[in-house]
């Protein structure tokens, strides 16, 4: 491990402390929702984190936030510039909004119709890039450092990592006594600051990773022991996890540090678990959260008797794709 990336790990419970405060004016407490369902499925407890229902429909509201209010204004002036296939995007248009700042966006021609249109009710520059999320990341931050500008990266930087982890920082001022805390994982910002988070406030509960088949990066490379990447990424509904990581990323190492396991979901078992929500809590989730909610619903022996916490991390779904998944 870098030792940059090791003096990272251990400020980095300070750094969402003090984002804790930072945001609170800006973002929502968002509920913990206990689940009579999945609590009777594995005789526990689960409560399930919505940060669906958080500004922009996703808790990618909070790290864009965080690293632009996190910014001295002096190097605001600059304007700032990311990537995104558009949760991100719509939580760092926002930030710009709140801090009167500029920015552009750089995003995938693939990225999804219904986010692009959420975009375009903010006044920030749009960009497309051919390829695929991580291309467009890397071509951002390419033109970032050229322009002189300032990169937000939608996971690999410890202000929007320290951002994401007040999600968790949330949890734990309702509930003292956790056993296992379920997200997705693409990038690996939320996770990496959920699963600090955890283990600074609650070091003996247990932080699973879940991703799609289609896209496990994170899985891959904390198995291989390097950055793993693609070459011929396949489509997920998960696509707010989809694109996976910079070489240099932190998240790698601060993923390898926290997270205890990994769970792999079929596409298949993703529109299950959107379904599932809309039956059973009457709740629009989008893929990533599936993913996480279907880790627990298909292996509920593995939560018996225990506390859980999943995090339902986004809502941003297509009413097109949700008709026909449901």
């Amino acid at each position: 491990m870098k030792l940059a990336n090791l003096d990272a790990m251990k400020s980095l419970p300070d750094q969402i402390n003090h984002a804790r405060t930072l945001l609170s004016p800006h973002v929502l407490k968002t509920p913990l929702f206990k689940s009579e369902p999945l609590s009777q499925l594995t005789e526990g407890n689960v409560w399930l984190k919505l940060e669906s229902e958080q500004y922009t429909g996703s808790f990618k509201a909070r790290g864009a936030l965080n690293k632009i209010l996190s910014t001295p204004d002096s190097e605001q002036a600059k304007g700032f510039i990311t990537a995104s296939t558009g949760n991100h995007a719509q939580g760092f248009a926002r930030a710009l909004a709140i801090t009167e700042s500029t920015g552009s966006i750089y995003l995938p021609q693939s990225a999804d119709p219904a986010k692009i249109e959420a975009l375009k009710k903010y006044d920030v520059t749009l960009h497309f890039v051919d390829g695929g999320p991580l291309d467009a990341e890397l071509f951002a931050k390419n033109i970032a450092e050229e322009k002189g500008q300032i990169w937000v990266s939608p996971y690999n930087d410890l202000d929007v990592i320290a951002g994401q982890g007040t999600l968790a920082h949330e949890v734990t001022e309702t509930l003292k006594d956790i056993d296992q805390v379920l997200g997705c994982v693409g990038g690996g910002g939320m996770m990496a600051g959920v699963g600090t988070w955890i283990k600074h406030a609650s070091p003996g509960a247990k932080v699973i990773g879940c991703l799609p088949k289609n896209s496990p990066e994170m899985a891959l490379s904390v198995e291989k022991g390097e950055v793993v990447v693609l070459e011929d990424p396949q489509d997920t509904l998960s696509d707010g996890s989809a694109g996976g990581l910079e070489e240099d990323a932190i998240t790698f190492d601060l993923c390898k540090e926290v997270i205890d396991d990994y769970t792999l979901i079929s596409e298949e078992e993703i529109a299950q678990g959107i379904k599932y929500m809309v039956d059973t809590h009457h709740k629009i989730i989008e893929g990533s959260a599936a993913v996480a909610l279907m880790s627990l619903i298909l292996y509920p022996e593995r939560y018996r008797h225990q506390n859980v916490v999943i995090v339902i991390c986004g809502a941003n779904i297509t009413t097109a794709k949700l008709k026909k998944l449901i």
